[in-house]
């Protein structure tokens, strides 16, 4: 391998000069050339771009992906630019449980059907939470990750040459100071009376050396200065360009937040689908653990217990044109009238949308009024609100004395 041993030396000297320059400075020996106020500001902006940008970008991939372990495998195959394996969610791994546990316990049990049930809501969030991650990828780490390995690393690249450009201009400048300093030295008139004519020529040939250098050390000082300037430019332009990463981040700060919007509604309609199952479903897994329980069996329900029965309603064959309040066991809540004592009201904990025409819809907060009918299932009461009627769930009510 051939050296270019010229380059090599020049290198070393400039490298040397650097480092001389730098250190004075630290030191308080040498002036150094300062930035205007509007470029200083540029640049307390950028690195306060950078570090935030840092810190948003680590702490939302923490909120997609918590486990560490898991972040740091997703970060290896990004660098061997490789595709990241497809990973169960915690969601759906749950939902994979409750259903194996299902099929054992029985799926036609009320537990069993409860899990699966459940599992599949708990399968539904974990895709939907699998969706906001790819989304929120793509939308937010995306681009604040290509900020930070693209432009943020030209910037960085630049400010370094315009400090190495700055460090040559103030070496220049000094070598220029101390230039002139000697010329002006050698300059002074010397004494015929005390120096001898051969001094006096020596003197002036060291003052015509020093001319040299001087003439030497401004070409240099304009070099340097050309190149400072011209690579302040270049390093003002690019910090320049922290306003448009910034407007970029906020259209996709939106994005994050439209993603993460939608991922919560999801969840939140998951789970109220879920309670409707539930509520709706109750009463016969309630039966079922009472007839299997005597403990259970010998505590009634408590919604049945505190709201007094209206006396039985004997089931007469149907007639034409006369309707019946019980036929062949089913309820209508539209043809029994309200007990002339013992209604309550009940203070509505959650919205339920009614099932069919024997339900009432609810709205949160709203007061109405409840009773028990014998033969009615236990966590079911008849509601009324105004002239409109019909089974409610009691596991929406608060009941009020």
């Amino acid at each position: 391998m051939e050296f270019n041993v010229k380059k090599l030396a020049s290198d070393a000297g400039v490298f040397f000069s650097r480092a001389m320059q730098f250190t004075e400075e630290k030191l308080g020996q040498a002036e150094k050339t300062e930035l205007d106020a509007h470029f200083e500001n540029l640049l307390a902006r950028a690195d306060c771009t950078k570090n935030w940008t840092e810190k948003i970008l680590r702490q939302t991939e923490v909120l997609l992906q918590p486990n560490p372990s898991a972040r740091v495998e997703e970060f290896l195959y990004e660098k061997l630019d490789r595709k990241v394996p497809s990973r169960v969610t915690n969601g759906e791994l749950l939902a994979q449980y409750m259903t194996e546990a299902a099929n054992d316990f029985g799926p036609g049990t009320p537990y069993g059907k409860t899990l699966i049930k459940v599992g599949e809501t708990q399968r539904r969030l974990g895709a939907a939470e699998r969706e906001f991650i790819r989304s929120a990828s793509i939308s937010f780490l995306t681009p604040l990750r290509n900020f930070l390995e693209g432009d943020w690393r030209t910037i960085s690249k630049e400010r370094r040459i315009l400090q190495n450009r700055r460090l040559d201009l103030d070496a220049c400048k000094a070598r220029l100071k101390k230039a002139k300093a000697a010329e002006a030295k050698a300059a002074a008139v010397p004494d015929f009376q005390e120096t001898r004519p051969r001094n006096y020529v020596l003197s002036a040939s060291a003052s015509a050396l020093w001319s040299d250098e001087v003439e030497k050390a401004e070409h240099e000082l304009r070099l340097t200065q050309t190149e400072f300037d011209r690579q302040a430019e270049v390093t003002r332009l690019l910090l320049e360009g922290i306003s448009s990463t910034h407007v970029n981040h906020l259209r996709c700060l939106h994005e994050f937040v439209e993603s993460q919007t939608n991922y919560y509604a999801q969840c939140y309609q998951f789970m109220l689908d879920l309670q409707k199952q539930l509520g709706r479903f109750s009463g016969t897994f309630v039966g079922n653990t009472e007839s299997a329980s005597p403990a259970a069996a010998a505590s009634p329900p408590v919604a049945a217990a505190t709201l007094p029965a209206v006396p039985t309603i004997p089931v007469v064959p149907t007639i034409v044109g006369v309707p019946n309040t019980v036929a062949e066991g089913v309820l209508n809540p539209n043809e029994v009238k309200p007990p002339a004592s013992g209604t309550r009201r009940a203070r509505v904990l959650y919205d339920y949308e009614a099932a069919d025409s024997t339900e009432l819809a609810l709205l949160a907060d709203e007061m109405i009024t409840v009773y028990s009918l014998p033969g009615m299932d236990p966590d079911w009461l008849i509601g009324e609100r105004g002239n409109q009627k019909g089974k409610v769930p009691v596991t929406y009510l608060e009941l009020l004395s």
